[in-house]
């Protein structure tokens, strides 16, 4: 009998993440397995718990929604810049993602909402915030 997924497992598995509609915003299909311990960070909460109690050789389809998956946008993550902060060979344009440095030395990514004369809106909530995500999942083995 296989081992199943509990709360210190270490998991290898297949993955994808896709939107309601469909379109695939992640996927270890095409690649290498990803591989990580439980409760390290690399999958958000949602998705974690989606996976206790699944064993080697497991297939699960699950719909995460925001309040157990990225979460709901927050205007207070919204911000101006000046336009001068850019680059000029990296030009805002709205929808644009772009990764931004902060202080401590971190990236985060932020996305150009407006370009309005010489200042830049941009929202730093994560892009899939208020989105329910489709999580499908194969467990390839649990240690």
């Amino acid at each position: 009998m296989s081992q199943s997924i509990h709360q210190i497992s270490k998991v290898r598995l297949h993955f994808s993440l896709a939107l309601e509609d469909g379109t695939i915003v992640d996927s270890t299909s095409d690649g290498e397995p990803m591989e990580f311990q439980m409760g390290d960070g690399t999958l958000i909460e949602g998705l974690e718990m989606a996976l206790v109690g699944l064993s080697a050789g497991d297939k699960q389809t699950l719909s995460i929604p925001p309040e157990t998956g990225y979460g709901f946008a927050d205007a207070e993550h919204t911000h101006v810049l000046p336009l001068a902060d850019f680059a000029e060979e990296l030009k805002p344009e709205p929808g644009l993602i772009m990764s931004f440095d902060l202080p401590n030395g971190e990236h985060v990514p932020g996305t150009v909402i407006a370009v309005e004369g010489n200042q830049v809106k941009v929202d730093f909530n994560h892009p899939l915030a208020g989105r329910e995500v489709v999580f499908s999942v194969e467990i390839l083995e649990v240690s």
